[in-house]
Parts: structure tokens; C-alpha cells; sequence
């Protein structure tokens, strides 16, 4: 009785064991793992598209990008305050531009490519060229990260994806403007550092 039940645990082992195999094979195995980038990039067959739509093959989100250069550099507590897309052209791949300022007001850019997320291009910038009007404090006072904006402009604009946002100042505080690439055309949305959408 003992050796009939270890063979049908053997044989239900195996099955399974094959059963998955199988799957992995014809590509319905559950992963978490992000899919190996294979073949031409999506970004690259961009031609006479605008960018907003060349933005919109792309691999990767633009709070994908944001995340991976906020978690770059040795000084913690940097914020993403200015991202944009840009094509593919003869020296650099399709990326994103990431600008991250830190409480020690350090500027840094960061370029992370739009098909693979990999970072690419770390340059110091000084922060009075871009940003004479704003403090690293104005955005740590912002309830809102532009990550989290990027989430608020995409659902006002009904769907799509955003792949530019910009930081202004509006009296003391920062406010966020945010293009989103739709089905058929771009759309600017722009949200306060409190999260609300600002007609």
C-alpha cells in the first residue's frame, strides 16, 4: 500500500514537473520577470513619428525611468524634478532625461534608455541654470512627487501615458506639468503638490 501511494506522489510529481515545462516552453509560465528585450527596439523604427507617439512604444514607463534614477548616486533623499523623452537619434539610444535634485542642492541628469530601463549617462548639473526660482526644500514641502503625478495626469487624461512632466513654482510651492501621449494625440495636464489636478 505504502510503495502504490509513493509511486502516484512520484508520477503527480512528475506530471506537474512536465506540466510546467511545457508552459515555459510555449510561453504561458507565470513570471514576474520583466521579458528579455529581443530584437530591433520598439523606440528605434521611429521615422517621421512625433515624439509623443515614438514615446509610446516604448518598454518602459516613465515612472519606471523616474525610479531608477531617483535610486542612483551615494547621497539619499533625491527627487526626480524634471523627466522628458527623447528619440533615438544618431549617438544616443531613445531615453529618458531624468533630472534629480538633492537636499544638498545637487543637480543631477540621468539618462535611462526607454527599451531596456538601463542607465546610461550620469551628468552634475548646476542647479541655478534650470531652477534659479526653486529650493531642494520646495520639493520636499510637496505632499506630491512627481512620480505620483505622473499616475494623477495619466488618469485625468483619460488613459495613456505620460512620457514628459516639468516643475514650476506657484507662489511657494512646486506644480507639476505633465504631457501624456493618448491613442490619437498628447494631452498637457498639470497637478498641484497637493495631487489635485490645476484647471
Amino acid at each position: 500500500m505504502l510503495k502504490h501511494i509513493a509511486v502516484s506522489a512520484s508520477l503527480l510529481v512528475l506530471g506537474t514537473g512536465m506540466a510546467l515545462a511545457q508552459g515555459a516552453a510555449t510561453g504561458n509560465a507565470t513570471s514576474n520577470a520583466p521579458p528579455p528585450v529581443t530584437g530591433e527596439p520598439a523606440t528605434k523604427a521611429a521615422g517621421d513619428m512625433k515624439e509623443w507617439q515614438v514615446a509610446k512604444l516604448a518598454k518602459v514607463s516613465l515612472p519606471q525611468a523616474i525610479g531608477t534614477a531617483e535610486a542612483q548616486g551615494d547621497e539619499k533623499g533625491g527627487r526626480a524634478i524634471d523627466a522628458d523623452f527623447e528619440k533615438a537619434d544618431s549617438k544616443d539610444p531613445a531615453h529618458y532625461s531624468v533630472k534629480v535634485v538633492y537636499p544638498s542642492g545637487k543637480l543631477v541628469e540621468y539618462g535611462i534608455n526607454a527599451d531596456t530601463g538601463v542607465l546610461y549617462k550620469t551628468e552634475n548639473q548646476p542647479i541655478e541654470r534650470y531652477f534659479t526660482f526653486l529650493k531642494p526644500a520646495n520639493f520636499n514641502e510637496a505632499k506630491t512627487s512627481l512620480k505620483d503625478a505622473l499616475g494623477i495626469a495619466e488618469q485625468k487624461a483619460g488613459g495613456g501615458k505620460a512620457y514628459e512632466a516639468s516643475v514650476s513654482k506657484d507662489g511657494q510651492a512646486v506644480q507639476y506639468k505633465i504631457s501624456v501621449a493618448g491613442a490619437d494625440k498628447e494631452q498637457t495636464v498639470t497637478v498641484g503638490p497637493d495631487g489635485k489636478v490645476i484647471d
